[in-house]
């Protein structure tokens, strides 16, 4: 027998011989890498009937479908900063007053009662960090750093205020300057670098540095992790860096698309090269619908719609789970699950306790994604443009009260909803699926608001630009 053949085998013995030794291995915390993505249509990836339709392949992103759960039925918030916070605290935007997208200058953000994920995970001792765009507050006592993340690097706003340089109208002297900040626990944000077209192409490559650098930290500090990694892409400037300029033949869009792929295989690369992807729980989705505007326009493939509107183009997106030993791979399926159930089942895999003080709309779906059942935990939701609930999803069905096409169309409320038949009609063009009128579709998105509502009951709605000590009571 040669030495490692020896050592193996003592090794073994030694393990069975004190009852723990290997539960401990078994009960090692997963590290957890949240990989979201900007204005990513439901379109765009080969794995999505995007990829080399759209002008570049994406094979290592395809490959990632195959490696775990696609989902074609995840459903965002309708834009960024919703979406954000949902994933952050669990709970629909338009509970913690982040349910329109924060500009420069807003005093929105999370409240300081708010748990976010990383807090939560933090208490399970996980070492924790973000890279890329918070866009949930951007002032003392909302910064990521305040809110549970040790380190960050990134904007506090939108990627297209790299533009303003650019805008013969703007004036620095005058006008709010954007910078990329950096962070740390315990110390004020700092200004790393003026937010601009050049910097932004360049932002991944910083954060992909940074990223290895905290996974490293981590592993020498002997501490579970959670890196949530915002890409750049696909929000515009929808431009590619220099090395990736004309890769695919197709223009600037499509090189975008195979960097974005290219970046993705580059974080899997450096769990893989550590030896801990096989214990990773890997995450990748977007955040919302695709990118409406032009020349950066992205597609919502089977469906229509863009951002910033309640069509399925806005609330449809990829998402994929990777967790080997969990999570069966080469599985799809078309069951509704919403962003905010992330961070419900994220946190429950990490072994820690979902909070109970408060109103969590998230949903346990350990079961369905570990192929332990065919149907989500979640039936349906309702969804919001700012403070107007634009309608309700119920399995295959919508009741739309409000209808907006795109991020650039009006918003036309109706006096009376349409119901419509996904399956039927995947593009919405029919109020009604004639001669099934679905009426009595109307009795489950009445039950899925009245519940919402008698929650409403329970706790009030953070106002939108509550103070940030601010904590809310049950409603008057």
């Amino acid at each position: 027998m040669n030495n490692f053949r020896c050592s193996a085998v003592l090794g073994l013995i030694f393990a069975l011989a004190i009852p723990g030794a290997l539960s401990a291995q078994v009960a090692e915390k997963p590290n957890i890498v949240y990989f979201l993505v900007d204005n990513l249509g439901f379109g765009e990836l080969g794995s999505y009937g995007g990829g080399i339709l759209r002008g570049a392949e994406t094979p290592e992103l395809d490959a990632l479908a195959e490696e775990g759960l696609r989902l074609l039925n995840f459903a965002p918030e309708t834009q960024c900063t919703p979406s954000r916070s949902a994933l952050m605290t669990g709970r629909y935007s338009i509970r913690s007053g982040n349910h329109s997208v924060a500009l420069a200058g807003s005093t929105s953000g999370l409240v300081d009662w708010e748990r976010t994920l990383a807090e939560v995970l933090a208490d399970e001792g996980y070492a924790t960090a973000i890279v890329g765009k918070w866009h949930i507050g951007a002032s003392e006592g909302r910064w990521p750093t305040d809110q549970g993340f040790e380190e960050w690097i990134g904007p506090a706003h939108s990627y297209d205020e790299a533009f303003w340089v650019e805008d013969p109208w703007y004036d620095p002297e005058r006008d709010p300057v954007s910078y990329v900040y950096e962070s740390k626990q315990g110390e004020q944000p700092t200004q790393w670098a003026q937010l601009t077209v050049p910097l932004k192409l360049e932002l991944d490559v910083e954060y992909l540095k940074r990223s290895q650098s905290f996974i490293d930290r981590s592993l020498e500090e002997e501490k579970p992790f959670f890196l949530y990694f915002n890409h750049t892409m696909m929000h515009m400037p929808t431009r590619p860096r220099p090395e990736f300029k004309g890769r695919t033949g197709h223009g600037d869009w499509a090189d975008s698309l195979a960097q974005l792929d290219a970046d993705f295989a580059s974080l899997k690369a450096m769990l893989e090269e550590r030896g801990i992807l096989d214990n990773t729980i890997l995450i990748f989705s977007g955040d919302n619908g695709s990118e409406e505007m032009e020349p950066d326009r992205g597609h919502s493939g089977f469906f229509e719609g863009s951002y910033f509107t309640g069509m399925e183009g806005s609330l449809r997106t990829p998402a994929m789970i990777r967790y080997p030993g969990k999570v069966p791979a080469g599985r799809i399926s078309n069951e509704i699950v919403h962003i905010t159930d992330m961070f419900t089942t994220i946190a429950l895999w990490a072994g820690a306790e979902v909070p109970q003080d408060r109103e969590i709309d998230g949903l346990d779906q350990r079961e369905f994604f570990e192929g332990k059942t065919d149907l989500s935990a979640r039936e349906g939701f309702p969804y919001w443009m700012g403070e107007v609930m634009y309608g309700v999803k119920w399995r295959n069905f919508k009741v739309v009260s409000v209808l907006q096409r795109t991020f650039t169309d009006p918003a036309l409320r109706l006096a009376t909803p349409h119901i419509i038949n996904l399956e039927v009609d995947p593009g919405e063009r029919k109020p009604y699926n004639f001669p099934y009128i679905h009426s009595w579709v109307a009795a489950h998105a009445g039950r899925i608001v009245a519940d919402f509502k008698q929650s409403t009951l329970r706790e009030e709605l953070i106002p939108l630009g509550a103070p940030v000590d601010f904590i809310p009571g049950p409603s008057e």
